[in-house]
């Protein structure tokens, strides 16, 4: 593998995702030898875009950026490395079995004038419900760069911890508190019918939620995302962003990479962690899975906390409530990803003939909450439902460098499958969602199922086995709220320490949570430099 034996690096970073690579950045900013070891032969995690067809690429997983953390953009200087957004717009666009397509356009003013054709009173609705979610978004806004506090302790940091969370809520009013509880354990679909009446607009506002959660949109916390989605995103620190990222979502990491290695990071692919040396309830480094060994003062872990902690650290070295704690965080990812790559762009009816390539970009294929409500019923008993939420982005229309001319990227977010089968396997089964996926794109778009030049199907298993998500899930745990805040990973850790030294999580796992955001790499970068300004791993791993 060509490693220096006996170097100790300062710190080695598990797991080349983009949490991973934002957290060695920015050690590697404040001046530690810092290390990424990938178990892949590319960086990236689910943040990838990988050839599926010769000369055609697709971001096989993750696919749209939203909330990449503004700050994380411009402290590494991202589009120095080649970093470069489009806006999406319309942000969220919904063709309707009657062959109407409707657009939720980014100006506000051209989606009221949108909304207004369905129903006047959603569309005045609509403005005041807006300004009043932004605002409180924006409330939340702060705790996504920062770790919760710590509310089990009585020390003088836990309380300087909620003393800053005080601090935080300042001038908020007992409305907007009612409000905020409201959207932490309501649901959407109670929300949508309590204050909108057009169907039509109930379900552009499901279409911009509950992705890869698990429940429906009436289940109880599924109205958080109206909040989450208005969080600022895209270097220009716009709420509610939406980008197609020119050169699909690997460019976001590769950017990543190449800031992380000109601060003098090493990232190492092809190098599959199997054990995180813990000694004396210290981590000392890690061993590879072809026996070599390579020491640290710290270890960060981008896996996810059951990988991590059920996986890689000998049980002996954790606490038996934690490792139970562990085992019960609520996994069983309930999505899929199917890319195709077409010889000719979709065609989907009640699309303008004078749109523009971008506006021809992004379907969700969704027509009604209780349709989206019955695809989640199905799915938690462990069957496939018949009828599938598909979210679908010609990704090919919005960078043409993705694919040859005469060739198109049709990248396709598969929304409530089950990870477990009540019967059968997904290895006998994967071709057949991939059927079933084209034949829903078919009822919108009849010139696609012949136009099918190449067809990836990634099942949950394939998301587990190839990128290393335990059960499948895109965000390493639900986010719901007995999982989010300082719930995340487990009652009592969610500040990205663990209860072995030095061990820290800086995956989708811990605060805040999933999506391409690189808040929790930042975070716990953040937090690991406060101990090593402490001078806690100062002295030589021996």
């Amino acid at each position: 593998m060509g490693f220096n034996s006996q170097k100790i690096y300062d710190a080695i970073v598990v797991g080349g995702g983009h949490n991973g690579l934002t957290a060695a950045a920015y050690l590697a900013r404040a001046g530690l030898s810092t290390l990424v070891l990938e178990r892949r032969e590319i960086v990236g995690g689910c943040c990838v875009t990988e050839e599926i067809a010769p000369g055609c690429r697709a971001s096989t997983t993750s696919y749209i950026a939203s909330m990449l953390r503004p700050e994380v953009i411009k402290d590494l200087n991202l589009a120095q490395h080649g970093l470069r957004m489009v806006p999406c717009d319309p942000a969220i666009q919904v063709p309707f079995p009657d062959g109407r397509v409707v657009s939720w356009w980014a100006n506000r003013d051209q989606a009221v004038a949108e909304f207004r054709k369905f129903s006047p009173k959603d569309a005045d609705t609509f403005v005041r419900v807006d300004e009043r979610l932004k605002k409180l978004a924006r409330y939340l806004q702060p705790f996504f760069l920062e770790p919760p506090p710590d509310i089990g302790t009585n020390n003088l940091q836990g309380w300087t911890g909620l003393f800053r969370v005080g601090k935080r809520f300042r001038g908020i009013s007992s409305s907007e508190i009612s409000q905020l509880i409201s959207f932490l354990t309501g649901s959407l679909g109670e929300f949508l019918d309590r204050n909108y009446e057009s169907n039509v607009i109930k379900t552009l506002f499901l279409a911009n939620n509950v992705y890869g959660k698990h429940g429906g949109p009436y289940q109880p916390g599924s109205a958080l995302g109206l909040l989450f989605h208005l969080l600022s995103g895209g270097e220009h620190e716009l709420q509610g962003f939406y980008g197609h990222v020119m050169g699909g979502m690997g460019a976001i990491t590769q950017a990543l990479a190449a800031a992380g290695r000109k601060l003098g990071v090493e990232i190492r692919t092809s190098a599959p962690v199997a054990q995180i040396d813990v000694r004396n309830g210290r981590a000392r480094g890690v061993a590879l899975e072809d026996g070599t060994e390579i020491r640290a003062r710290m270890v960060l872990s981008n896996a996810d906390p059951k990988r991590t902690f059920l996986g890689m650290v000998p049980a002996r070295e954790l606490p038996e409530e934690f490792t139970h704690a562990v085992r019960g965080i609520k996994m069983d990812g309930p999505c899929a990803k199917v890319n195709l790559v077409l010889a000719e762009e979709p065609r989907f009816t009640g699309t303008p003939a004078r749109a523009t390539p971008l506006e021809r970009t992004f379907y969700t294929l969704v027509p009604s909450l209780e349709f989206a409500e019955r695809c989640y019923d199905i799915a938690k008993f462990g069957e496939i439902p018949e009828e599938l939420w598909v979210d679908c982005v010609v990704s090919s229309n919005a960078d043409d460098s993705l694919a040859p001319a005469g060739k198109h990227i049709l990248t396709c977010f598969v929304q409530y499958v089950p990870y477990r089968l009540r019967q059968g396997t997904w290895d006998e089964k994967r071709e057949a969602l991939g059927d079933s996926v084209v034949k829903k794109i078919a009822e919108y778009a009849p010139n696609v199922p012949n136009a099918v030049v190449a067809r990836q199907v990634l099942t949950p298993l394939d998301l587990e086995r190839t990128y290393g998500l335990t059960e499948g899930n895109i965000f390493h745990g639900d986010l719901s709220l007995e999982q989010l805040f300082f719930m995340r990973p487990v009652p009592g850790w969610s500040q990205y320490r663990t209860p072995v030294v030095g061990l820290y999580l800086c995956g989708a796992g811990a605060h805040p949570g999933g999506g391409v955001t690189g808040a929790p790499g930042h975070n716990a970068a953040q937090q690991a430099l406060r101990d090593w300004k402490k001078g806690r791993f100062k002295e030589v791993a021996a």
